[in-house]
């Protein structure tokens, strides 16, 4: 099913994103094609496995990878590279040796556009990076994880020179759905990893944020504020849900946390996942036919 008029959404979470794999893999089985992808932090790997159009690597990335003791825990904290090693994860996996590769010819050879969306740790600026600026793998896997990079979890990467922290703490509080209104989209497949009626609050310790973060006064404001561009985001996809232009998937039965790497826990969830997948299957496919 071609459908270049939508826009698929894809919100991050961390392993969170074990619920929400099933959907991307339903929509690869189906062999349905949207018109542009736009993923922040974990979405912005679903969006690298939807693209590339690997399923087995999509349920993979949030369950079996992420319970290895490479890719997160105390080996990395001693290694000095934070609770998950994201070098590991985005830039050493998926190297065609390495545990978890990467069809890259696949991926640039499909041509639908795409956003992954990053935050400058020294300004504040919110990036999204696109199908031009992605010339080959190394380029990709660095703003993958540029756009994953939990601040005070995992170590801040450096590309040309700038910094950069998780894209959930840009413009959109963590839902790419200004980059795609901004690229002209009016129909929207959004994927969420927060069930209905959620809402973030402001941090109750602001202060200790300024503290952490006394070396990037910008990142931390960006922290204490997410809240209110999240809470805006929501609204913004809820209206246009009300209108009938966008069909939103949320994970009502969310087991876990972002950090959950208990590989029980991951595969228990990825079957909620799956169940409420299975169950809304045939609205999204009306949806997308409509």
């Amino acid at each position: 099913m071609n459908v270049s008029d939508v826009a698929l959404v894809l919100e991050g979470g961390g392993t969170r994103n074990s619920y929400t794999a099933p959907f991307i893999e339903c929509l690869l089985r189906d062999n349905i094609n949207v018109g542009w992808v736009g993923g922040i932090s974990a979405g912005s790997t679903h969006l690298v496995n939807y693209l590339s159009r690997d399923i087995a690597r999509t349920a993979e990335s949030f369950v079996e990878f992420v319970a290895s003791p490479q890719a997160g825990g105390l080996r990395p904290i001693l290694r000095g590279r934070g609770y998950f090693d994201a070098e590991y994860i985005y830039e050493t996996a998926g190297l065609p040796d390495g545990a978890m590769p990467l069809d890259f010819q696949t991926f640039q050879a499909n041509p639908t556009p795409y956003r992954i969306g990053a935050v400058r740790a020294d300004t504040g600026e919110t990036v999204y990076w696109g199908r031009d600026d992605v010339t080959d793998f190394d380029k990709l896997m660095k703003y993958t994880r540029a756009s994953s990079t939990i601040p005070g979890m995992m170590r801040m990467p450096v590309i040309n020179g700038v910094p950069y922290i998780d894209g959930a703490m840009g413009s959109s509080g963590g839902i790419a759905i200004d980059a795609a209104e901004a690229d002209g989209f009016e129909k929207f497949l959004i994927v969420l990893t927060r069930p209905k009626g959620f809402r973030r609050t402001a941090p109750s310790r602001p202060q200790v944020l300024r503290r952490i973060f006394r070396k990037t006064p910008e990142v931390a404001e960006l922290m204490i504020t997410r809240h209110e561009r999240y809470n805006a985001s929501l609204d913004r996809i809820a209206e246009l849900q009300h209108e009938g232009k966008a069909y939103i998937f949320y994970a009502n039965q969310m087991s876990v946390n972002n950090r959950e790497r208990r590989l029980a826990k991951l595969k228990a969830n990825y079957a909620l996942g799956a169940a409420q997948t299975a169950s809304e299957w045939p609205a999204v496919q009306e949806f997308l036919r409509g």
